[in-house]
Formats: structure tokens, C-alpha cells, sequence
């Protein structure tokens, strides 16, 4: 299978989805400055914090939004079938679904994939489905 988008453009959304998923430890006491040296750590929690992703979310998404509609029904597609609400072998009937959501406005098709849970994951596995890789692409290799 040729897909209509490029596989270096696949493979540039799974990188940014993945730094798009990643988030970094921090140190947070709840706003509370500690009042004893020796309690320092007392009440600090390590949490998660994503504002380092601002930018790549937006960068992820003009990714999706410089996509054709056909392109962006395929990569809705792949992503189907690689979460597994699809088989390769149903390719047809999931990118003409992808399609049916892309002609509804292509804002909805966006949110599809930024709400889509492990997307680096599931478009690669849906990629790898088709004997597709990013191995020896850009970053990925």
C-alpha cells in the first residue's frame, strides 16, 4: 500500500504526538513554601507537567490542519486500525468512515485524533499494519 500522505509527514506527526504525550516530572507543595529546612521535602509532591507542550500541540495540529481531506481521512484510518477498531483488510470501509468525518468540517476530524488516547502509538501500529515504518526516517531511526 502507497499511502496518499507522505511517510516522512506520517512519521513527522508521530514524533510531535510523542512529545506532544510526553510530560516531565516537577516538584509542587501545593503552594505552600516549606517552613522547617528539615521538612523540605515534607508535603512536596512530584506531579506532571505539560506547559512545555503548548507549543507542540500547536504545532501538532497545524500539522493536521495543512493535510488534504483525503490525507486526513487516512490518517484517522491508520489510526482505526491501529487502535483496532478496524482490521487492514477493512481498509475501505475505515477510511471511507474517516472521510464521512472529514466532510462533516475538518475541526471535528482534528479533535478526533488530538483526543485520541497513545496516538504516536496507534498510528504506528496502524502504519506497521500496512508493513509500513519510520525506521530509517529523520528522527525516528
Amino acid at each position: 500500500m502507497d499511502p496518499l500522505t507522505p511517510l516522512d509527514t506520517l512519521c513527522r506527526i508521530i514524533l510531535r504526538a510523542r512529545e506532544y504525550e510526553a510530560q516531565t516530572a516537577t516538584d509542587y507543595d501545593g503552594g505552600e513554601a516549606a517552613d522547617n529546612v528539615d521538612d523540605e521535602d515534607e508535603g512536596t509532591l512530584s506531579v506532571l507537567d505539560d506547559t512545555i507542550n503548548d507549543s507542540v500541540e500547536e504545532e501538532l495540529r497545524a500539522a493536521f490542519e495543512d493535510l488534504g481531506e483525503d490525507q486526513l481521512a487516512e490518517v484517522i484510518a491508520f489510526c482505526w486500525v491501529g487502535q483496532g477498531t478496524y482490521e487492514a483488510g477493512d481498509w475501505d470501509e475505515a477510511i471511507a468512515e474517516a472521510q464521512d468525518l472529514v466532510s462533516e468540517g475538518s475541526n471535528g476530524a482534528v479533535e478526533e485524533l488530538m483526543d485520541q488516547p497513545m496516538l504516536a502509538s496507534v498510528l504506528e501500529s496502524g502504519l506497521a499494519a500496512f508493513d509500513l515504518s519510520c525506521d530509517g526516517i529523520g528522527d525516528l531511526s
